[in-house]
């Protein structure tokens, strides 16, 4: 990885400012749902090198809370049930990925927000394979 976490952020709040294009300002828009602010650094890693990204806001909580690391895995397995990151409608989004008879939808773990339409599995990005609260090694737990 070549850029630090604080670059790389999930981003709970829809931007208003459209499709990422490098770190936006997390504070903007209204908590429509999670928006991983990837842009420029999405290129930062190999096409199969896990990276990370900081969760801000509650869209996944309980399970994410705001200020926790997660390391994706670009080429990891796709299930139904596993936390993902997906292109939904022109932004990043960080969600669970669950299978409604033949589709597929991303989930919000917090209940006040919606769940989303995801059109096939080539918007997928990559899956959660860990997550970890900065500064704490035993706070650490494993998806994978």
């Amino acid at each position: 990885m070549t850029a630090p976490l604080e670059e790389m952020q999930v981003n709970a709040a829809l931007s208003a400012a459209g499709p990422p294009q490098g770190a936006r300002d997390p504070s903007g828009g209204s908590a429509a749902h999670a928006v991983a602010s990837v842009g420029e650094h999405e290129t930062a890693c190999s096409g199969s090198e896990a990276f990370a990204l900081r969760v801000l806001g509650t869209s996944m909580e309980p399970e994410f809370m705001e200020g926790e690391i997660i390391v994706i895995e670009p080429e990891g397995a796709l299930r139904d049930g596993s936390y993902v990151l997906a292109r939904h409608e022109g932004e990043w989004i960080f969600r669970q990925l669950c299978r409604a008879g033949e589709r597929w939808r991303l989930h919000a773990l917090n209940p006040a927000f919606p769940d989303l339409a995801l059109p096939d599995l080539s918007e997928v990005r990559g899956v959660v394979i860990q997550k970890a609260l900065p500064g704490r090694r035993r706070a650490s737990k494993r998806y994978v």
